[in-house]
């Protein structure tokens, strides 16, 4: 990843979530958290991270997605750059991966402290 798309990937986590928000209004988004961008090195895709609380990660990634296009406009009103990338919502399995494996570890301590 270049500097460039680099410093628009922490750009896009810190406009996107004020953008969800602040002027986004759907419901079944419910309480989203971007945990993170990956911008392509020609800004013509990006895939934005997120983890939700409250509602179904499924119902809550079709909303983000059909809401991009309102999201990418909003957007590039806030950032100026030459093209604005094409914007796809991933939920973002580390938080949930890293419970199970903190679930796991507090398992193995309880069964050496017996």
């Amino acid at each position: 990843m270049s500097i460039k798309s680099e410093k628009l990937s922490h750009l896009f986590v810190e406009e996107i979530s004020s953008i969800i928000r602040e002027e986004v209004k759907d419901k079944k988004i419910g309480f989203v958290t971007i945990t993170g961008a990956n911008v392509t090195s020609d800004l013509s895709y990006a895939k934005i991270y997120f983890t939700t609380l409250g509602v179904d990660i499924n119902e809550a990634t079709k909303a983000l997605n059909r809401a991009s296009g309102f999201i990418k406009m909003e957007l590039s009103k806030r950032i100026e750059i030459r093209k604005m990338p094409e914007m796809e919502f991933i939920y973002d399995e580390s938080i949930s991966y890293g419970e199970k494996i903190e679930k796991i570890i507090d398992k193995i301590n309880e069964k050496e402290d017996n």
